[in-house]
């Protein structure tokens, strides 16, 4: 990448062509979205974000308006769908359906709805739907709930 498009575009460790299509993608997103202001997407490519973390405290913020909550007490829960992206056909009833997340050294296995061994050689997988969705912290953890963290990396 060009160090003056470096300057004014997104921190990224893409090559030039990968690049520019990732940012047409972003743009595509972003251009629906002003287009129409008042038609929410079904789903949100949270990795076509330029700030991934202010559209998950959005969700959070909504969750205080509809619920009368604290925002600085709340968290962002994540469920795993068994659905991609063409097969969700309405919005979240509660947060926001998300794709664009990725597990590293791991995969999601959709018969079983779990986290297993990555295969060989590959070292990335994306992730089907994700619903986030606000609420506060649980006093007692369920055991089928996996705590993990979740990162933003440049790309």
């Amino acid at each position: 990448l060009p160090l003056w498009w470096a300057k004014l575009g997104f921190p990224s460790t893409r090559a030039l062509k990968s690049w520019r299509v990732n940012l047409q993608d972003r743009c595509t997103q972003l251009d629906d979205w002003v287009n129409e202001p008042l038609v929410i997407p079904k789903v949100v490519d949270i990795s076509k974000l330029f700030n991934p973390q202010s559209f998950l405290t959005a969700i959070k913020q909504l969750c205080c308006q509809e619920q009368g909550l604290e925002l600085d007490k709340l968290h962002v829960f994540t469920e795993v769908t068994k659905r991609e992206v063409r097969q969700i056909e309405g919005h979240s009833r509660e947060g926001a359906y998300v794709t664009g997340m990725f597990l590293e050294g791991a995969r999601w296995d959709m018969l079983s709805n779990s986290l297993e061994d990555s295969k060989p050689k590959e070292m990335f997988e994306r992730m089907p739907v994700v619903n986030c969705k606000a609420g506060p912290p649980m006093d007692k953890l369920d055991r089928s709930t996996y705590i993990c963290p979740a990162y933003c990396v440049t790309t």
